[in-house]
Order: structure tokens, then sequence, then C-alpha cells
């Protein structure tokens, strides 16, 4: 049976105390046979709202840190990456680097990640059609030796998807559940139940959200069918310093990865 990619850790790293707290946290999910796990945490947040808003430790001593969690709990790692000049940087703690979803069109950052052995999942854009995702996908698939006609084969080349809802008005998303359908047909697809919740610049200087919406969104994303799912946590996120309205308690995390590992054993 085919597990379930689980993407999971804090938006970003707050100081390697709290790191650590929460991959202690998730060491149950890691040992679960039934998940492919990484541990999830962003260096930098280099698309925060306002410029006083914390960004993160920066390059070299967040992947500093993220290879000690990988080196202490034997976790693979994600995090994000913002400028070409990272990937190789990143490459050498990263199983999976992520492109954010504003820089999905980014052609010489799509490039640069291909050239790494690193897993690559794209996130898709707020303001992207999600048929026009595969294109993206081909930059990939490209770079790392493939032509058009191998899209459908992104799992072979290593390059993932992530569904993040769609700008609906201003201050909020939705996420339409065909997406997750249409994206699957160029790659493995990631649903990201937490962002899909941010109401983006509604925190007055920030982002809001309401992550009571993250079970149902979840559980939705599972009867339709996906490849895996990233869900941010945290274990106070009123007091997270970044997303903290979208993130699900480290508390309450593993009952929800366990409501949709049901889902999905119904389904098989």
């Amino acid at each position: 049976m085919k597990k379930m990619i689980l993407l999971s850790g804090p938006c970003v790293i707050e100081s390697y105390e709290n790191l650590r707290v929460i991959a202690l946290g998730l060491k149950a999910l890691n040992q679960n046979p039934r998940i492919d796990f990484y541990f999830k945490a962003s260096f930098d947040k280099a698309n925060r709202t306002s410029l006083d808003s914390y960004r993160g430790p920066g390059l070299e001593a967040g992947m500093e840190m993220l290879g000690e969690i990988k080196k202490e709990f034997g976790y693979k790692i994600i995090t994000d990456i913002h400028e070409s000049y990272q990937a190789k940087t990143i490459a050498k703690v990263a199983d999976v680097i992520q492109i954010p979803a504003f820089l999905c069109r980014q052609t010489d950052l799509i490039v640069e990640v291909a050239k790494t052995d690193s897993i690559i999942n794209i996130k898709k854009g707020q303001f992207m059609n999600p048929a026009d995702m595969r294109y993206s996908v081909l930059k990939a698939i490209k770079t790392r030796g493939g032509d058009k006609a191998e899209y459908s084969q992104s799992e072979k080349y290593n390059v993932w998807l992530c569904e993040r809802g769609s700008s609906f008005g201003y201050g909020n998303l939705v996420v339409d559940m065909r997406s997750l359908v249409i994206m699957r047909e160029f790659a493995p697809v990631i649903f990201d139940a937490t962002h899909s919740v941010q109401m983006p610049g509604a925190g007055g200087g920030k982002s809001g959200g309401d992550s009571s919406f993250v079970p149902y969104l979840a559980k939705a994303a599972a009867a339709v069918g996906v490849d895996g799912f990233f869900m941010e946590t945290h274990p106070d996120p009123k007091n997270a310093l970044s997303d903290g309205p979208n993130m699900v308690s480290l508390d309450l995390l593993p009952d929800l990865v366990g409501k949709i590992l049901d889902i999905q054993g119904v389904l098989k």
C-alpha cells in the first residue's frame, strides 16, 4: 500500500528550542507505517505582509538547525526556497525543496532546484489556473532530462504539486476541489490544509485565518483523493510568530491525521 505523504512542522523557525519541542511532538506520526513523513519549517518568510513581521533566522542558521533536527530525529526535511542561489545550500539538508506559491512560475528558481537531487514541491499560486501548473512541472522535468510527453510521469522525476487555495476577492481564499483532480494528471498532489484557510492581509499588517476549517477541508481532500497533506503545527498557535491563525495545535494534529487515514482506508 502506498504511504500517505505528510509534511508537518512550524511555519517558521522561531528558535531551536521551539523547533525541537515540535519535532518531539511529531515522532509518533513519523513512526506510523502508513505515513511518509517530512518535517517542515521555513528559515525565512520572505513574503510577509509587513516589513516589521518576523521572518526567521536566515539561510545559514536555519539550515544548520534543520540539519540538527534531521540528525537527532532521523526526519526527512522540507523547507522553502526564495532565491536561486540558495538551492545548493538547501539541498545539502532538505529532502524536499518547496517553491512558494507566489514564485510558482519563476523559471530560474524551478530550474536551479531541479538541478539538485531533492524532490520539488511546487505550490500552486493563489492566482493560477490549476491546469496551467503543468508548465511549472514541465520546467522541472525538462531540466531533469525528461520531455513534454512525460509530464504525467512526474513522480519519476520527483516533482510534486501543492494546492493551497485560490484568491476569492480580497482577503479570502477558497478551495476548488476540482483542482486536486486536475493537477493530479500532471504530478502527485499535496493538499495544504492550513494555508488554504488563510485570510491574506486580514490581520492588520499580517495574514489572518481560521484554523477551525482545517479538519473539514482536509477530510474533503482525502475523500477526493490526494497523495499527501501539508499541515503546519505549533504547540501554541495563538502566540506563533507566523501564520498562527491557520496552524493546527500540536496536540490536535494526531487525531486529525488519524481521521484522514480512516477516510483513505475506506476509499481503498
